[in-house]
């Protein structure tokens, strides 16, 4: 199945800062995207349902971007990634986040999202 990559665009009144914080560290992690998660260095671990993913974070620029490269992905040139910035006419920050997936699964993977984030901007106050 061939793999695309995908772009979802969030609206939140809470800051970039938070916005990070919420990515970056466990105890924020927990509260939206993940059951578990353990820090070592640049090495996340995350746990769902009991089973585990790991990812390096090989960009971060505090309070604009974090890129995570899954260690099992199929393809070197995927990664997840949060972008985050102010938007200058409203002083909402936008949260764009690239992904992949199969092509069959775009819809799923939009959905997810969508469901994570939900619960991002509930824990995040807006």
């Amino acid at each position: 199945m061939k793999r695309v990559k995908i772009d979802l665009e969030f609206i939140f009144r809470a800051s970039p800062t938070i916005i990070y914080k919420f990515l970056t560290t466990p105890s924020c992690l927990v509260r939206w995207f993940c059951d578990e998660v353990d820090i070592e260095g640049d090495t996340y671990t995350f746990v769902w349902e009991g089973s585990e993913e790991v990812a390096e974070m090989i960009d971060d620029i505090e309070d604009e971007r974090i890129r995570f490269k899954w260690e099992d992905a199929e393809d070197d040139d995927e990664y997840l990634e949060f972008q985050m910035s102010k938007s200058p006419v409203t002083g909402e920050t936008i949260v764009i986040i690239t992904d992949f997936c199969d092509e069959d699964e775009v819809d799923d993977q939009r959905q997810l999202w969508e469901s994570q984030f939900k619960v991002l901007r509930q824990e995040t106050g807006g």
